[in-house]
This record gives C-alpha cells, sequence and structure tokens, in this order.
C-alpha cells in the first residue's frame, strides 16, 4: 500500500499552512498533485488517500477530491489502481460520504479506530459480500458460495462487482492446478 498524506500534498501545492480541505479550488489544486502522482504508481497499486492530519473537508473539497478520483477511477483513467481513505473521523466521513451518495459511488475508508466501513452508496447484497471479505480479508466464489448459500455463479458475479468498483482486490492464484480468482480486502 502507498500512502499519501493529505496534510503534506495540502502543505505543499497551497503553502498556507492549514489543516482544512475547504473550498472548491483548494481541493483542485491537491486532486491534480493526486492525479499526478497516481499516474506513476505500477498497475496493482493501493493508494491510501490518509486524512490523519487533517481538520476538516468540507463538501466541496470532498466532491472535488474524493468523487472526483473514484469516478475517473472507475472510468479507468488510472489504469489498474485501488484508492482507499485511511486516517478519517467522524466528521470527514459524513461530508465525504454525502459527496459520494450524491454522485451514486463508494469507496472503501478506514476510520482513525482501524474500522474499515464504505463510504457511499452500494446496495445491500453488495454491502453484505463486502462484509463478508472484510471479516475474512480475502475470499473466493466458493468460499462466499458456501457461507451464504449461493449459487456459484450469483457468488462470482457479487464479486467481480466489487472489483469492478474498485472496493476490492482480485489476484489470481493458482491452485490444485488450476487458476482461480481470489478477491483481497484493500
Amino acid at each position: 500500500m502507498i500512502r499519501y498524506d493529505l496534510y503534506k500534498l495540502l502543505k505543499e501545492e497551497l503553502g498556507n499552512g492549514s489543516k482544512d480541505l475547504v473550498t472548491r479550488p483548494s481541493g483542485q489544486a491537491v486532486r491534480v498533485r493526486i492525479e499526478r502522482d497516481i499516474e506513476k504508481e505500477s498497475d496493482g497499486a493501493v493508494v491510501a488517500l490518509d486524512l490523519s492530519e487533517i481538520g476538516v473537508i468540507d463538501y466541496s473539497c470532498a466532491d472535488e477530491i474524493v468523487t472526483k478520483l473514484v469516478s475517473r477511477l472507475l472510468s479507468g483513467e488510472y489504469g489498474d489502481k485501488y484508492l482507499l481513505l485511511t486516517g478519517l473521523n467522524e466528521n470527514q466521513k459524513e461530508n465525504i460520504e454525502v459527496a459520494l451518495e450524491r454522485k451514486d459511488l463508494a469507496i472503501m475508508a478506514e476510520m482513525r479506530d482501524n474500522s474499515r466501513v464504505v463510504l457511499g452508496n452500494l446496495n445491500n447484497y453488495l454491502k453484505d459480500t463486502l462484509d463478508f471479505i472484510v471479516k475474512k480479508k480475502k475470499a473466493t466464489s466458493k468460499d462466499l458460495s458456501d457461507a451464504r448459500k449461493l449459487e456459484a455463479n450469483t457468488s462470482g458475479t457479487r464479486l467481480l462487482n466489487l472489483h469492478k468498483k474498485r472496493l476490492v482486490k482480485r489476484v489470481e492464484e493458482v491452485r490444485a492446478e488450476s487458476k482461480i480468482w481470489v478477491y483481497e480486502l484493500l
């Protein structure tokens, strides 16, 4: 996992010493910097946007940074990469979640107490599948089928949909001389 310290990026891009991510122009400056850096990361990289040193992130900044990054990630602009938010407090979580919900997007986040949550919109059956992966750390379609009493194609589709939303990482493994997909927590 590659960690981007948003407080450090904020200081470097704006140079004003503030710990708060507020206003759309501030968010745009930080997002442009993140985009420039993320392009240099290798495929399969998990980029953690660390908010632990940030005070407030307002709606406009959350929209400018998080929703635009997630939207562009899903459209394939950054290649095969993943985003994760880390170090969030409850106020940051609330503003980011509103921004994501308005655009019908979702992202994985790690709160300051190290709990994992999904922010934004995700239907209930995918939330349940993601909860399963959060508990197990990684799972195959068969694992999900057995645990949730689902048909194999249903569990495979659910896992693939989580991967397409960049909420879990998909890795090919060789087991018993055959290749299978394993879905892992970011």
